[in-house]
């Protein structure tokens, strides 16, 4: 039997414990502006997560945790893509990690995912009874009682600190003379307080939730050692910095389409302005950059002009060609022009037109 409603009508308390007591299996699925979850029960344990916010995904945790670089992730992403593995499996098997690192990480990540959700005033929730995560090889056996019991406390806490912390839009003024932080966490959430970022935008940059940011920020206060500046203008962006990385990146990867490479490139530069470490924009750079290449390249290729050999048959032989590049060569007669040759080509014109620049740049062949 599933579920749905919304967090105004049943709260998270009473949805969790209705999973608990029935010894549910399947997924919870939530979703407030821009942000939606996904929490997998089995039998009435956490079993593991899903979220799109950047601040809960296993990689942030990893670099968060410093478990891994930025740049090992980044080179297991790109794997992923290729090879269409979990990222915990492509950084263990790169030795890079280990299973009992990667399963407290996955518990970290699945219960800063469901407490995050007890601070939400509002929200739609859908129960689906029966529905397992997919190509998922490590789980987690959480108890829903104790999770339930620390997302009620951090509820009281939330409310004590919104009396000085009033919006997550709020910036600060970083006092002189003040006391020295406490620890790693308070240090940065400094230094970004003394660049005029917001409460939103700290918590982005830190990787850690609302919840967590707001409770290092709050600290920073009572000891006298940050102010808090009246609420800025932009509240409601600042509330849904997810929804304006997501409009940021579709509006990125649309002009990258359509080969609009200088707006592609400001509206992922807009990405990493407010979240420095977003794989997707790094990504899109590396695409735009070599579409960008490619395009170069094809310039360099007049459909009207007449390649020739440049290399005799003896240096030929000691070159590496690759089939597609052999072909292409088989075709060069000092007569066809490139028009007349790629009508032969038994591949893409876009693909044909490459293997031109690669032979021109390589001055094995030339243009008349």
């Amino acid at each position: 039997m599933g579920l749905s409603g919304n967090l105004r009508t049943m709260d998270l308390p009473e949805i969790l414990q209705w999973i608990c007591s029935g010894r549910k299996t399947g997924t919870l699925h939530m979703e407030r502006r821009s942000v939606q979850k996904r929490i997998f029960f089995q039998g009435g344990v956490i079993h593991t997560s899903w979220s799109n916010d950047p601040r809960e995904s296993l990689g942030q945790f990893l670099i968060r945790d410093r478990l891994v670089t930025e740049e090992q992730l980044f080179r297991a992403l790109l794997k992923q893509e290729n090879e269409g593995r979990l990222i915990g499996s492509i950084l263990i098997a790169d030795g890079l990690l280990s299973e009992d690192d990667l399963r407290g990480s996955l518990q970290a990540k699945a219960e800063e995912t469901i407490y995050d959700l007890f601070l939400w005033p509002e929200g739609k929730f859908e129960f689906k009874d029966g529905e397992e995560p997919a190509n998922v090889t490590v789980f987690i056996d959480v108890e829903v009682t104790g999770v339930i019991m620390e997302g009620v406390r951090r509820v009281d806490e939330w409310q004590r600190m919104k009396e000085v912390l009033p919006s997550m839009s709020v910036t600060f003024r970083v006092m002189i003379g003040h006391a020295r932080p406490e620890n790693a966490v308070e240090s940065e959430a400094l230094k970004l307080a003394s660049l005029d970022k917001s409460l939103a935008e700290i918590s982005l940059e830190l990787r850690r939730s609302e919840f967590e940011t707001a409770s290092a920020m709050f600290e920073l206060h009572r000891r006298g050692i940050v102010q808090v500046n009246s609420v800025g203008k932009e509240a409601a962006a600042a509330a849904d910095l997810v929804g304006t990385i997501k409009d940021l990146l579709s509006v990125a990867n649309q002009r990258l389409g359509e080969r609009r490479y200088d707006a592609a490139l400001r509206a992922y530069e807009e990405v990493l302005a407010i979240d420095r470490l977003n794989q997707h924009a790094k990504k899109g750079l590396i695409a735009l950059m070599e579409s960008r290449s490619k395009d170069r390249a094809l310039r360099t290729v007049p459909l009207d002009k007449v390649p020739v050999m440049l290399m005799d048959m003896r240096t030929l032989t000691r070159e590496n060609f690759d089939p597609q590049e052999g072909f292409v060569l088989s075709r060069v007669n000092g007569e066809w022009d490139v028009r007349s040759i790629l009508k032969l080509c038994p591949m893409a014109e876009e693909d044909a037109l490459l293997i031109f620049a690669r032979l021109l740049e390589r001055k094995v062949i030339g243009l008349n």
